[in-house]
């Protein structure tokens, strides 16, 4: 499954039910550039029963204020709609992968 961009006026409906994560990132940001492969990679092998998403902190500057970020990338696995795990920084791909499955 591709990762989706999310915009303010879908990010409420992509995140409301099941667990979702979100990558918020930036274009400008290195270390989201070096953490989007591993992002393609978590959404393309996910055999949907998690979603994953980006939200791009400038072109969504009220959700990225509504969830606190302060540095990209950060990363927050939501469980209907409910933050469940947050991590901030570039996460090795098994850090990421059990963010999500403990809170499946």
């Amino acid at each position: 499954m591709a990762v989706e961009h999310l915009t303010d006026s879908n990010f409420a409906g992509k995140i409301a039910s099941g667990v979702t994560l979100v990558d918020f990132f930036a274009t400008w940001c290195g270390p989201c550039k070096m953490l989007g492969p591993t992002i393609e990679e978590i959404g393309a092998e996910s055999d949907g029963s998690f979603g994953v998403y980006k939200v791009d902190i400038d072109e969504c500057e009220d959700i990225a204020m509504d969830y606190g970020i302060m540095s990209v990338p950060t990363l927050i696995v939501f469980k209907d709609g409910k933050e469940a795990v947050r991590a901030v920084g570039v996460q090795p791909k098994t850090a990421i992968l059990d963010a999500i499955n403990s809170v499946k």
